[in-house]
């Protein structure tokens, strides 16, 4: 079953939910996990943007990068 499907049903299932405390329970852990991907989420400094952008450098002058098509290869066996 795919992605989409199973978001269908769990919206099917929300309609149809009379628990009061079963959707109070759902409704806290999609909170939560929406409190947790904010936290997650961080913009960097303009130090760490100009450290990556060395490290960057660096990588792609030591020869440490992939090609487009080695990354189409790549993801063909995904």
């Amino acid at each position: 079953m795919d992605l989409q499907t199973r978001k269908l049903n769990a919206i099917e299932f929300l309609i149809k939910l009379k628990d009061d405390k079963l959707f109070n329970k759902l409704e806290s852990i999609i909170i939560e996990s929406q409190n947790e991907n904010k936290q997650e989420l961080k913009p960097l400094t303009q130090k760490q943007l100009i450290n990556r952008a060395k490290q960057a450098n660096e990588d792609y002058l030591a020869g440490n990068f992939k090609t487009q098509e080695q990354l189409e290869i790549e993801s063909e066996n995904w």
